[in-house]
């Protein structure tokens, strides 16, 4: 049902040098046209050939808004070629309006697209939790929609952002039904060992122990994890 996800990782892909902004309240067009112009592109890029469909991000943007989501940072990668600073890679995370200042969680949705043949376009959305004071967000994804940029692929977008906004009912039922359940220690310990078994597989007679216990896994390391729900218990493992 849920993946690991960490943002920083994925902003890390657009390179030290990336253009990024990042705000607690909405960003303005102006701002973001600042850091990222490629999401305001009108079209691909001229080294593109006709086979490659040209997806505008800012259309899929204002259709987000228009379901109450804002865009709250914005990354986008730096050209060395003349002229293309205005169709390369680019990201959008989006939060919620009614989440703006959730604690410690909030539905988010990341955009990433080019218009250069950097990326193909990609949607994730999901459960972002606020893990430290520098900004740090991990988060268990509910939806990883990727469309590589060929073919008649509008309705393949529209449909794939409405499948995300329907899913965030599910999701949100899901934590909200493991938030109420406690877990007594030797239960905590039972996932957290099936976990490792996910992970590292069975570990036989002579073969070396997963590189971390599971007493490791459960032991709390911020204050929002103290508690002993399946919901806790999960995100500390993970």
């Amino acid at each position: 049902m849920f993946s690991t996800f960490n943002t920083p990782r994925l902003a890390s892909r657009f390179g030290q040098n990336a253009f990024v902004v990042r705000s607690e309240t909405p960003l303005a067009d102006e701002q973001m046209r600042r850091a990222a112009p490629s999401i305001f592109a009108e079209g691909k890029h001229g080294s593109r050939s006709e086979r490659y469909t040209y997806i505008p991000t800012i259309e899929v943007l204002r259709g987000l808004r228009r379901e109450g989501f804002e865009p709250f940072m914005v990354a986008q990668s730096k050209s060395r070629i003349e002229g293309k600073t205005e169709f390369t890679k680019h990201m959008i995370r989006m939060r919620h309006m009614g989440q703006v200042s959730a604690r410690p969680e909030a539905n988010e949705i990341i955009l990433i697209n080019s218009h250069d043949g950097a990326s193909s376009y990609q949607m994730l959305a999901g459960v972002f939790r606020f893990v430290c004071c520098n900004g740090l967000v991990v988060g268990t994804v509910a939806n990883d929609i990727r469309i590589p940029h060929k073919g008649r692929i509008q309705d393949e977008v529209i449909e794939g952002a409405f499948r995300v906004l329907a899913d965030f009912e599910a999701v949100d039922a899901s934590a909200d039904a493991m938030k109420t359940l406690t877990l007594q220690p030797q239960e905590e310990r039972a996932f957290a060992t099936a976990a490792l078994t996910l992970r590292y597989g069975e570990r036989g007679e002579g073969e070396p122990p997963a590189p971390v216990s599971a007493e490791q896994l459960i032991e709390a390391r911020r204050p929002e994890d103290l508690d002993h729900s399946l919901w806790t218990t999960f995100q500390r493992v993970q």
